[in-house]
């Protein structure tokens, strides 16, 4: 019999809020990281969801003593506030796994450098704050575009069922550059608004930052204050295109028929899918396709785009402890600024705050190259 695993805490770190419950009263009353920020020098000011420097140099300097303050980047100061409160909670043996997912790391480094950097190599990050926390096992990096969050989920979930450790801290992170903005204008996928996922009137995606952390482990213990069990994960690549997703939705499609018949429970079951959703009109297009051809039409819906904008590879571990929240909240978020289906395919997309049981969750991602990530939750 295969071993249950289960995520019993978590801890994030956004523009709304440095830990969860800040982050979830704010998304409670609405309200949106998004905003006008100058980022590049010769360019005007763009929507997108950035972390006030200021405030996270406080709150870093707040949690941290003086020895433990010296020689950190921007990011890595968002990985260690994240991760510390878990740290304090459980401990580490020579069992655990330390998990990193991120798209780009510190690429900020290479700006106005002839040589690479160390730091910028996502290993050396990886061990970085690894050594840091005191970790003893080799670090484990994923970065596979933006399923990156998700597919963390799945690989400490697969390797602790394979007996390789005992539990995981799986950390997620990625900052807003000039590299990732230009990256995304190069593609014109960066909206000239406020993102508006699933709409009509949406014109593409606005970028975000974020760091986030959960532990995960196959023993629970009476000190746990919830616990939510990874029933099924798959990833699928269906190789359509190096940035366009597939118009049939196969690569997600078969992800979420692979991580439901892992689960083994019927699709009228899930009660609430947080969804990619990054208001590009061919990404909202596939999941609306992908979600009908598996008769999801109806499970409730929501994107977090709308609150943090796209967060890379902290994007979906970040949604998967929103839609946790939601469940021990019994609360549905709305899918923020969407007013008027701009999808061929119906979508019960959530427009207001609304009381519901949620026991069931369904979380997708998909991202460049033809990659797609779904995990399924049980609220315990």
């Amino acid at each position: 019999m295969r071993k249950e695993i289960y995520i019993t805490d978590y801890n994030c770190v956004t523009p709304l809020g440095f830990d969860v419950s800040s982050n979830w009263n704010a998304l409670l009353k609405g309200k949106s990281g998004v905003a006008l920020h100058k980022i590049i020098e010769n360019q005007e000011p763009f929507y997108a969801s950035m972390i006030d420097s200021e405030k996270l140099e406080e709150e870093f300097y707040r949690c941290f003593d003086e020895t433990q303050k010296k020689n950190f980047t921007r990011l890595e100061k968002m990985f260690l506030l994240s991760l510390k409160p878990l740290v304090e909670r459980h401990s580490i043996s020579d069992e655990t796994a330390f998990i990193l997912s991120t798209t780009k790391g510190n690429i900020s480094l290479l700006k106005n450098k002839t040589a690479l950097p160390e730091g910028v190599f996502l290993s050396n990050l990886a061990q970085k704050l690894a050594d840091f926390f005191g970790f003893k096992t080799k670090p484990i990096v994923v970065s596979n575009a933006c399923v990156s969050g998700v597919m963390a989920i799945a690989v400490s979930k697969n390797m602790i069922q394979a007996g390789k450790y005992k539990d995981a801290f799986v950390i997620a992170g990625d900052e807003i550059s000039e590299f990732v903005v230009s990256g995304f204008n190069s593609f014109q996928a960066i909206g000239t608004e406020i993102c508006r996922p699933y709409d009509k009137n949406r014109d593409g995606i606005n970028i975000g930052e974020a760091a986030a952390a959960v532990y995960i482990t196959s023993e629970l213990n009476q000190n746990e204050k919830f616990s939510f069990k990874i029933l099924g994960d798959s990833a699928i690549n269906d190789a359509n295109h190096i940035s366009g997703p597939s118009r049939t939705g196969d690569g997600l499609f078969a992800s979420i028929k692979n991580a439901m018949t892992e689960a083994n429970i019927p699709v009228e079951k899930i009660d609430f899918i947080s969804a990619h959703g990054t208001a590009t009109i061919y990404n909202d297009e596939m999941e609306a396709i992908a979600f009908n051809r598996m008769e999801l039409q109806n499970a409730p819906l929501n994107s977090m785009k709308g609150y943090y904008g796209h967060c890379l590879g902290a994007s979906g571990l970040l949604e998967s402890i929103i839609s946790m929240e939601s469940a021990l909240k019994n609360t549905l978020i709305p899918s923020k600024n969407f007013e008027e289906t701009g999808t061929s395919q119906s979508l019960n997309i959530i427009k207001e705050n609304k009381p519901a049981e949620i026991k069931y969750i369904l979380k997708t991602a998909s991202g460049f190259g033809g990659c797609n990530a779904a995990i399924v939750l049980e609220k315990c």
